[in-house]
């Protein structure tokens, strides 16, 4: 090493430590080497657990050698299985699942960005390694039978579609929508092995609510399946907010400071204020639709989402569920407390504790946690003329009760309100 830059080390190094320091170099030398080991011994444990949880996760290899296996086999069928498995024009990209037992993807299909997935619970099963070979699950497509006739297929859809949605005039319409999904290459019949994937797909908690709003503007778009493998639009911005603290780094990370980073992130208010017009829409069109009542088991800022336009997609349906299936599962429940009643992650009735069992009625209703979640995402950088009408009708709002009583009349004008005031003060701008 040159003289010139050994003394410009020694300067910038020693010269800035008191003398008596610098007797004691030697000591201080170890205690800096035992942090910087210390150091290097939790990154690599941080590495260690970061690299166990995505191996774990991420195991969309073993989901498409699965279906792909079944495909060559005949036993499914689907519209994206030959650019999966021949053509080789859906790919994989990055890993988004939160849970082995249901992979989720972001992939390309023919140059256009869309969202992969693929989950029925133990579908996926091997000696539980990462790189384990699935083992071919003999219930995944036992049905319908060889021999099952079209007119029994409707009838086990029809029946099934019943117990999802409950008694609905328009479930024929359903059950044909169904069919007409399974056909595949549209020549009017249905194969064993297309009957075999769409009934595996409706066994998949996600997909009864996303066939049921498929029409509807703020759900999102199925493009095509293959198996239980299937594929959505890609939704630009999946959460209300741009950041999101991984667990595992919650504990380091001030609450205050993440969520000052998000409203420094978030999208201009008038912006805000055109996703929440679409958010509220949403909740208008899962309450007494064609095909019931459905309820948002989890209305949090990871589940609502909105594309490029700033028009609110709900990215993520798989907490959404029907009104018949929320009161099937309390139905008879036994309990002691509230907390035992409760569905999913927040739809939570009351427990009767003279019986000690759950009552059937929702307490809060998607209204009510909407507007809790907009709180944080609507009030910030409100304009100053609007602010205080906003925060009263959002605090109204948060109060509804999930009772028969208050469904009707009084939800739809809470609702009707927060739209109306929103809707005048971007209407005649840009953001309209």
């Amino acid at each position: 090493m040159p003289r010139n830059l050994r003394r410009l080390m020694h300067l910038v190094l020693f010269c800035p430590l008191s003398k008596g320091l610098q007797s004691r170099l030697p000591a201080v030398k170890v205690k800096y080497l035992v942090v910087a080991w210390l150091g290097v011994l939790v990154a690599s444990w941080v590495i260690y657990v970061q690299y166990s949880s995505y191996s774990e996760l991420c195991r969309g290899h073993v989901c498409t050698m699965l279906i792909c296996e079944h495909y060559r086999r005949g036993i499914i069928s689907g519209s994206v299985c030959k650019s999966l498995c021949e053509e080789k024009t859906l790919t994989l990209q990055r890993c988004l699942s939160t849970s082995p037992a249901h992979q989720v993807y972001s992939a390309v299909w023919r140059e256009k960005a869309v969202i992969v997935k693929c989950g029925i619970e133990d579908a996926l099963r091997g000696d539980g390694g990462p790189n384990s070979l699935p083992k071919h699950d003999a219930s995944l497509y036992d049905k319908p039978t060889r021999g099952t006739s079209m007119d029994e297929f409707r009838e086990m859809l029809h029946s099934f579609l019943k117990d999802s949605l409950g008694e609905q005039p328009s479930l024929g319409s359903l059950v044909s929508r169904v069919v007409s999904l399974a056909d595949v290459n549209s020549d009017g019949k249905v194969s064993l092995a297309e009957a075999k994937s769409v009934w595996a797909l409706l066994q998949i908690d996600e997909f009864v609510p996303m066939l049921a709003l498929q029409d509807k503007e703020h759900a999102p778009r199925l493009l095509g399946f293959c198996g239980h493998l299937y594929a959505t639009e890609r939704v630009a911005n999946s959460a209300l907010f741009r950041l999101d603290v991984p667990p595992w780094l919650q504990p380091l990370v001030p609450e205050a400071l993440s969520s000052a980073l998000n409203r420094w992130l978030a999208p201009a208010w008038p912006r805000r204020a055109r996703i929440t017009i679409g958010l509220l829409e949403f909740v208008e069109e899962v309450f007494h639709g064609a095909y019931g009542s459905f309820y948002m088991c989890d209305a949090s800022p990871s589940r609502v989402g909105y594309n490029a336009n700033y028009d609110c997609k709900i990215a993520d349906l798989g907490s959404v569920a029907s009104e018949a299936a929320v009161r099937a599962f309390l139905r008879g429940r036994t309990c002691q407390t509230n907390a035992d009643c409760t569905f999913g992650h927040d739809c939570t009735a009351t427990c009767d504790r003279l019986a000690k069992q759950c009552n059937t009625e929702v307490v809060q209703p998607n209204l009510a946690k909407v507007c809790a979640l907009l709180r944080d995402f609507l009030l910030f950088g409100a304009p100053a003329d609007l602010l205080d009408d906003l925060d009263r009708q959002l605090r109204t709002c948060v109060t509804l009760s999930g009772l028969a009583s208050q469904m009707e009349v009084h939800h739809s004008l809470v609702l009707n309100n927060l739209k109306t005031l929103l809707w005048k003060k971007i209407s005649d701008t840009k953001y309209s």
